[in-house]
């Protein structure tokens, strides 16, 4: 059934839409670090998509990029003087298995190429760069697709990314690539924690370790970075003294990281950077908005239109 008005077929843009979905769903969460917001610009992307004729776009998947890409570059532009205000370090929703409200291909193209620590240190690059990085360097577009994508003169992205390789290079952490390592070091850490000997959990974590923990004004965190290995340790057995949960194993944006539970509800999860067998880095986010996706549908999936609106069912 055609779409009042304009004379789209909204079935046959959802079935060439869902040929792209997942696409979309990864480029939009490692732009804008957020599940629920990924979930909003891909939304409406697919209404921009249902409003438009097939018959004039050419390649359908650069299309659907452009608009993604673009609907993103608004939402960074203004988040950005968001979390400006944002109570404590900001740090990116966690990608969590299973993710209910996420299909295999859409959990899959989420996790694949940028690691949570990453998206940690995407977040110190502009909107532009940004841009440019994620889908040259995650995605694999060439400086001629991106700029198009962007609008921008393709002189302009090679210098955008030139730009972004520079600051990632700086900030981005030292880590352990062999799986089995984190995963070892990371048990090691979570079994320490649960003796609660201070000495024994910082034995197991680097002595410049980092803590991140983000609450956003609605849970206890620490409002600054914590380092060194006495004084993170401390903080998170005080905390663990206060707080009954229960915690497990699990996959955090594609790598071994926690899930904090309390009366059957995600109350935390944390992402572990690993160097040299040694936890040296820890983000844990704490927001119970951004663990709202975890565990249940949150909002409802992104639906095909039907008689001119978004069905929910």
């Amino acid at each position: 059934m055609s779409v009042t008005g304009t004379g789209r077929d909204p079935a046959v843009a959802w079935r060439r839409f869902e040929e792209h979905r997942a696409h979309l769903m990864g480029v939009a969460y490692h732009l804008l670090g957020s599940v629920g917001e990924a979930e909003d610009a891909v939304q409406e992307t697919y209404l921009r998509l249902a409003r438009t004729d097939l018959a004039a776009i050419g390649d359908l998947r650069s299309w659907l990029t452009t608009v993604v890409t673009r609907i993103c570059l608004d939402q960074l532009t203004s988040a950005r003087a968001r979390r400006e205000r944002y109570a404590g370090p900001w740090l990116p929703e966690p990608v969590v298995e299973p993710v209910a409200a996420l299909g295999p291909e859409e959990r899959i193209a989420l996790v694949d190429s940028v690691g949570y620590a990453m998206l940690v240190v995407l977040e110190s690059l502009s909107p532009a760069e940004r841009i440019v990085f994620v889908l040259h360097e995650a995605f694999g577009f060439t400086h001629a697709e991106i700029a198009r994508i962007t609008g921008r003169h393709e002189t302009a992205c090679r210098q955008l990314l030139a730009r972004a390789r520079r600051h990632v290079t700086e900030r981005a952490p030292r880590f352990t690539p062999d799986r089995e390592e984190h995963r070892t070091a990371v048990t090691a850490f979570l079994r320490a924690a649960a003796h609660g000997d201070l000495d024994e959990l910082a034995g197991v974590l680097d002595p410049r370790v980092v803590l991140r923990s983000d609450g956003g004004g609605h849970a206890p965190a620490a409002r600054r970075p914590v380092t060194g290995a006495h004084n993170v340790a401390r903080l998170l057995l005080g905390a663990a003294a206060r707080d009954r949960t229960v915690w497990c194993l699990t996959a955090v944006n594609g790598s071994t990281g926690a899930i904090f539970t309390h009366d059957g509800r995600v109350v935390g999860v944390m992402a572990f950077t690993v160097l040299d067998g040694r936890v040296s880095a820890i983000d844990f986010v704490i927001n119970p908005e951004k663990l709202r996706h975890l565990g249940r549908d949150r909002r409802p999936r992104i639906s095909p239109l039907r008689n001119g609106v978004i069905d929910h069912d």
